[in-house]
């Protein structure tokens, strides 16, 4: 069975991307103080380490799209949706500057789907690998 779709994978899945996506968005600052004065990687890292934000937005899609579909607790559902919405919504407003934003905003995001992935990996699963895929 693919790894994606074992419920406990896709919220260790979620748990390792939400988690990366948190250092990611910490050490950003230090990445860019620390290379403020040299030319030759400010574009190189800058586009690669920007590009990241889609990746960890695109693994956290598929880890709560598959966590979704196999929890016990319609509450946690629409948790997940509700933070995943808000993180593609920091990061766009991130992309396109649309409105000021206080950065450590993504921080809390970031920290609540973490939770959200241990919380539902440990209390709202089946004791049995069938009994909530639909």
């Amino acid at each position: 069975m693919n790894i994606l779709y074992k419920r406990t994978h896709s919220d260790i899945l979620g748990i390792i991307a939400s988690s990366l996506c948190l250092i990611h968005c910490l050490f950003t600052p230090f990445l860019f103080i620390a290379h403020t004065g040299s030319v030759l990687y400010q574009d190189g890292y800058s586009v690669l380490w920007k590009s990241l934000d889609i990746v960890f937005l695109a693994l956290s899609f598929i880890a709560i799209h598959r966590s979704t579909k196999t929890t016990t607790n319609p509450t946690i559902k629409y948790a997940f949706w509700t933070s995943w919405v808000l993180l593609l919504c920091i990061i766009v407003n991130e992309k396109l500057s649309l409105f000021p934003l206080f950065e450590e905003v993504i921080y809390i995001v970031s920290i609540l789907l973490v939770g959200l992935h241990f919380y539902n990996k440990k209390y709202c699963g089946c004791k049995r690998e069938k009994c909530c895929a639909n």
